[in-house]
């Protein structure tokens, strides 16, 4: 059985490495095949997520790729926000939290599906424009 966990730790901290949240992957596998219950899987994800998160933050950091101020202007509203919301977590029962991350994750897949359409049109439409001019 700690070959699943393991398993599901990789999984996780691969799509984080790769810039999604590692949780979207990692939260669904912990509940859905390994049995834990959704508010042990967030709290789960919670921790991964703070080592994950000062590995790039170092890395973004030798690069040069921190703008500070840009980042007091996310974490100054996340900080309470996010206080918030682990206390109303708190009180909403483990089956109600997996129907409201299951319509979260639908929202976001949706959301990024129309993204990358629009984008692949758009880039479709400039390179035919390229390709042919309204001249020939």
């Amino acid at each position: 059985m700690i070959f699943w966990y393991i398993l599901a730790g990789v999984c996780g901290g691969i799509i984080g490495g790769m810039g999604m949240g590692g949780g979207t992957l990692l939260i669904p596998i912990l509940t859905l095949f390994l049995g834990i219950d959704q508010r042990s899987a967030q709290a789960i994800n919670l921790v991964a997520f703070i080592p994950m998160a000062i590995v790039v933050c170092i890395i973004n950091a030798k690069r040069k790729n921190l703008d500070y101020k840009s980042i007091l202007k996310v974490v100054i509203p996340a900080l309470p926000t996010g206080i918030l919301t682990a206390i109303a977590v708190g009180k909403i029962n483990s089956k109600t939290l997996s129907v409201l991350f299951a319509v979260f994750l639908i929202c976001l897949g949706s959301i990024m599906f129309v993204a990358s359409m629009y984008k692949c049109t758009r880039a479709y439409i400039c390179k035919c424009k390229e390709e042919y001019s309204y001249n020939d």
